[in-house]
């Protein structure tokens, strides 16, 4: 596929994705005029596979006979705009809310289904753990299901597979397989064309993430529709480059780490002019050699 450039929306999208708190603690005043403009859209993928757009993390849709299922539900004041989207694929009140992990781009709007409604929300059970132990968090926006390894839900006349993977972004990824038309949602294990955020505070690492795409890359196939975490709708060939990128980057630092260098130093270095295109607003290139740097 050819690359197309991010828009501005794309990429202040991906700056308030990365924001893992409950927007209760953000000023409501501000928080309505950061969001005002957010328009919420659909794309259709294949079978009963949408994606909505809007800010934070792409909210994945099964939409069909049996109701509506969403994967990830962006920020609470969007909540709304979400429903209105969802009434144009057929029902505007979820049977099931999938959160991939726990950031509040992911989960904001967890409360909203669940309370008003009725949405049924499922989640890795370490994703349950950090939403309750976190104050702001209300306990109606806690998954009311969790498991461990996985879950399959049939619905709307495909099978679901909802597979946790053990280490990556955070201790809670998930990811959702749409077998029948082959749709994958990767949530935060793919950030399409931009350096990711690894969260080294929740479990997450660089060889970790390493593994987990790798193990998704095996799962996969080159027809396999990818709905990443941030970004555009890709495909395998793209997916494969954002883990030869995150290898290639994390071996050159860590040899530099090998040869004693300090973080300073490796930052004025720099890495190669390829990896350029790579940075974005949250995620500069600084900021990924150090989270390279923790982890070499």
């Amino acid at each position: 596929m050819n690359t197309v450039p991010r828009s501005k929306n794309m990429v202040m999208a991906a700056l308030f994705a990365i924001v893992p708190f409950a927007f209760s603690a953000v000023n409501t005043a501000v928080a309505q005029d950061q969001f005002a403009d957010v328009e919420v859209k659909a794309t259709a993928i294949k079978g009963s596979v949408h994606m909505l757009t809007g800010m934070g993390g792409n909210i994945g849709v099964s939409a069909g006979d049996d109701g509506i299922l969403i994967i990830d539900d962006q920020f609470a004041p969007l909540a709304e705009k979400i429903a209105a989207q969802l009434g144009q694929l057929g029902n505007n009140a979820p049977k099931y809310v999938i959160n991939t992990h726990y950031h509040g781009d992911h989960t904001g709007s967890n409360a909203f289904f669940h309370s008003h409604k009725g949405a049924t929300i499922l989640a890795h059970e370490n994703v349950r753990i950090r939403l309750a132990n976190d104050e702001k968090v209300k306990p109606e926006a806690l998954p009311a299901i969790t498991y461990e390894d996985g879950i399959k839900i049939h619905f709307n006349g495909e099978t679901l597979h909802v597979m946790h993977l053990e280490v990556g972004h955070t201790d809670g990824d998930s990811v959702v397989w749409f077998e029948q038309p082959n749709v994958m949602h990767t949530g935060d294990l793919f950030f399409n064309g931009m350096f990711p955020y690894i969260d080294q505070g929740a479990g997450g690492n660089v060889e970790g993430y390493m593994e987990s795409v790798t193990q998704l890359l095996k799962k996969i196939d080159d027809d396999t529709v990818i709905i990443p975490g941030h970004g555009k709708l890709s495909y395998k060939a793209e997916y494969k480059r954002f883990l030869a990128m995150i290898d290639e980057t994390f071996n050159y630092v860590k040899a530099l780490k090998q040869e004693g260098k300090t973080l300073d130093e490796v930052k004025a270095l720099g890495l190669e002019e390829k990896w350029a295109d790579w940075s974005w607003n949250f995620i500069t290139e600084e900021k990924w050699i150090t989270t390279l740097y923790t982890d070499a």
